[in-house]
């Protein structure tokens, strides 16, 4: 007969003990979370909201309980969006916004908001406002107003995130977008303003040459008026004057044969 040797079989004992020391060593460090500086944390049971915890390590039920973070620092966040002007132009806008939370809001937060507030309510907000807003203005003022749209946004988007436990400390527009057309047409206008500002310029520059013109001759015509009347009273003298040096040289020595009163000879001219 032929003999048939046994097969061994490897002993798996030391697994079962393997397993459980693994599954209590993973149980014992999911039973902790570390929430960092600058952030907050919810805990969940089952997907219920049991609290609300700030920096430090705290415990958790292991494999039950898990943990949604929130940041509370100042977070910066881009938008990019479109918005009708008061005459209709098109504008594309992007905005910088400045928010946070405070610790002490993260469950109402997380309960009415959720972790991904920034999309589902911020950003649609930013949106709605800025609209309103832009709608206000021509699109050829938006750019030398920009300051003044901010501000108006952001007075509004503080009232109306407070109301959602959002801060929003700053907003800035960063971008004004306009569709070539327009661009166009605001370049041409500039051109055409700058060519009247120089045509109005001319015409002071001439209009000033022309007024001082007419005031130096004005001047010249007095200057002239006034030596005429000088020399007309200086010019009768002075022919007076002659006409008498003329008697004198041709008086001949002899008295004249009639005078009147106490009046002095009076030469005749022959």
């Amino acid at each position: 007969m032929r003999n048939v040797n046994p097969v061994h079989i490897p002993s798996l004992w030391w697994v079962f003990p393997l397993a459980i020391i693994l599954f209590i060593v993973i149980a014992a460090f999911d039973s902790y979370f570390t929430v960092s500086a600058g952030n907050v944390a919810v805990k969940l049971r089952f997907g219920k909201l049991i609290g609300a915890y700030g920096e430090g390590i705290h415990y958790k039920m292991p494999f039950v309980d898990s943990v949604e973070k929130f940041s509370v620092r100042i977070k910066k966040d881009s938008f990019n969006t479109e918005a009708f002007s008061k005459d209709l132009q098109t504008v594309g806008l992007t905005l910088a916004v400045n928010h946070r939370i405070l610790p002490n809001t993260v469950e109402s937060i997380y309960r009415n908001l959720g972790p991904e507030y920034t999309n589902t309510i911020l950003k649609p907000m930013v949106e709605e406002w800025t609209k309103a807003v832009i709608a206000k203005y021509s699109a050829d003022s938006l750019i030398s107003n920009r300051v003044e749209v901010a501000r108006e946004l952001n007075e509004i988007l503080k009232a109306k995130m407070a109301e959602k436990e959002v801060i929003v400390s700053d907003i800035a527009i960063t971008n004004f977008e306009f569709s070539k057309q327009f661009l166009r047409a605001v370049e041409e206008k500039q051109i055409a303003e700058q060519e009247a500002k120089r045509a109005t310029n001319l015409v002071e520059k001439v209009k000033k040459e022309a007024e001082q013109k007419i005031l130096q001759a004005e001047a010249e015509a007095k200057s002239l008026r006034l030596q005429r009347e000088v020399v007309s009273d200086n010019l009768i003298k002075l022919r007076q004057v002659e006409a008498q040096l003329k008697a004198i040289d041709k008086w001949d020595g002899r008295m004249p044969t009639y005078m009147a009163g106490n009046q002095m000879p009076f030469v005749m001219v022959k």
